[in-house]
């Protein structure tokens, strides 16, 4: 019990005590900001790897769309409605989207 008593007296010992708490706790860096940054530097990392599978696909499309005229024709039919001179084109449009555009 003496000796336990004497460590706690021990100035060495409690300015590194102090050191450490103040480190762990109030400092600027302290230990729970490291782990929030940590956290938040994993989800940046696992954004970072899907936006770049979502840029090789776009890329893979972009270049499939512009290299293929069977590709750009479905993609403009599809998006834009396109249509040659001896076609016509019928719009099915189901009755929950005209009441929402009423609105």
């Amino acid at each position: 019990m003496k000796k336990v008593l004497n460590i706690l007296k021990n100035k060495y010992f409690l300015i590194t005590t102090i050191f450490v708490v103040w480190i762990l706790f109030f400092d600027k860096s302290n230990l729970i900001s490291q782990v929030d940054l940590a956290k938040k530097l994993r989800q940046l990392k696992e954004d970072k790897k899907y936006f770049q599978t979502e840029i090789r696909s776009d890329s893979i499309k972009t270049y499939n769309l512009l290299n293929d005229p069977e590709n750009l024709e479905k993609f403009s039919r599809e998006r834009y409605r396109a249509k040659r001179d001896s076609e016509d084109i019928f719009l099915i449009v189901p009755k929950d989207s005209i009441k929402d555009s009423e609105e």
